[in-house]
């Protein structure tokens, strides 16, 4: 039995456990950024498909990244109109981001502030992590805690009581994934969000 209390999943994940939890698009598989090789190992994940950077606030997120001034202004102020919410956005990655995030391009960073009070209270207590949709690969995302913990019984859930406590809401829609280029934004994955000026 794998269900814990938010203070467990909170203390767990500080110290690179795999934690699964509710966002406002589909349920979380996550870990520390420096523990990502265990997201990829549980969900048998190719190497060339980078995890999300997930935060509870912007702030939180943008020391990951790196811009001139005047791409760092763009980058805010589509964060300010779209976060939080379900827009990933793949923004090029500073120093510190780790290599095991994304093997094959370490370049780039997904980041994203999901619209999730559940959410949003343990990523407050964590500090970002490295997310992904929690399924194995290639399967559809699950979308239950039961269903997450059959699947992956070494991943701690939260118990229902947290659950029904917060009455969160997902979509099931995963996020829009917009990555910044010399162009602008260019619509890697269409998904809840239509991001205005975006080219598909």
């Amino acid at each position: 039995m794998t269900q814990v209390s938010m203070s467990a999943l909170i203390a767990g994940a500080r110290t690179g456990q795999l934690v699964s939890f509710p966002t406002d698009t589909v349920p979380a598989l996550a870990v520390r950024p420096d523990c990502s090789e265990l997201i990829f190992a549980a969900k048998q994940r190719s190497q060339e498909k980078p995890l999300i950077l997930m935060g509870a606030f912007p702030a939180s997120v943008w020391p990951f990244v790196k811009g001139t001034a005047t791409e760092m202004e763009i980058w805010q102020q589509v964060a300010q109109k779209y976060w939080p919410g379900a827009l990933t956005l793949v923004l090029p990655a500073s120093a510190q981001v780790p290599a095991a995030m994304n093997p094959t391009d370490p370049t780039t960073i997904g980041i994203r502030v999901p619209n999730s009070r559940i959410a949003i209270a343990i990523l407050s207590q964590t500090g970002p992590l490295a997310t992904t949709s929690a399924n194995r690969s290639g399967e559809p995302p699950l979308q239950t805690m039961a269903e997450i913990e059959t699947y992956f019984p070494g991943v701690l859930t939260l118990e229902n009581t947290e659950l029904e406590a917060d009455q969160f809401i997902n979509t099931g829609v995963p996020s829009t994934v917009a990555k910044w280029t010399s162009s602008g934004w260019k619509i890697l994955r269409q998904g809840a969000i239509q991001v205005e000026g975006a080219k598909r």
